[in-house]
């Protein structure tokens, strides 16, 4: 039997989602809670250090040159793009913040969903605070930037929260069809060749 529209089918005690207690639902959003406050400290730490220590144009090559140090300050998006949006890119993570913890933090019924919501939040907030806090100013601040690997655009730790949340969903939504509150979706039939 298949999903309609998108809703779980769980045939077996196996497949039905977990019933959350109120010791089970404390867990999942303490973990969540620990995922976004460790992710958004490494990020605010990295870049407290990096700016303080390492000067703007000289860059530190490591690992054989695998790994570059190179601290740049970024007013756009990924790839530097839209540099003059900075604004909307943070009332974009503001809402992108209020959705998350609105919407999906009170669904979490999955400890990975955990992982990969606190990574987001991690991620989003780490370079919000940057657009809120740095210069020139509140909502036009440029994100700092300062890891770079060969033939890739130089990145922050919150980049990488970011990725991860990205990586893990996917997985989660699509390979393994996982929803947020644990339940396990049937994979849809695919069509069969001649």
């Amino acid at each position: 039997m298949q999903a309609a529209r998108g809703t779980p089918i769980a045939q077996t005690a196996a497949e039905q989602p977990p019933l959350l207690t109120v010791g089970r639902r404390r867990r999942l959003l303490g973990l969540f809670a620990a995922v976004a406050l460790t992710g958004l400290a490494l990020d605010v730490v990295t870049k407290i250090v990096v700016v303080d220590r390492l000067p703007p144009l000289v860059p530190v090559r490591l690992l054989g040159g695998a790994l570059t140090l190179r601290l740049i300050r970024n007013s756009g998006a990924a790839f530097s793009s839209g540099e003059h949006f900075t604004a909307l890119f943070a009332l974009a993570a503001c809402a992108v913040l209020v959705f998350v913890g609105i919407k999906l933090v009170p669904r979490i019924g999955h400890p990975a969903w955990a992982v990969a919501l606190g990574l987001l939040c991690a991620g989003v907030a780490g370079n919000l605070s940057d657009r809120l806090f740095r210069a020139p100013g509140v909502l036009r601040g440029h994100v700092v930037d300062f890891l770079q690997l060969p033939h890739w655009p130089i990145f922050n730790v919150a980049d990488m929260c970011i990725t991860g949340a990205a990586v893990l969903i996917m997985v989660l939504a699509v390979i393994k069809n996982v929803g947020i509150g644990g339940e396990r979706y049937a994979r849809s039939e695919r069509p069969r060749r001649g």
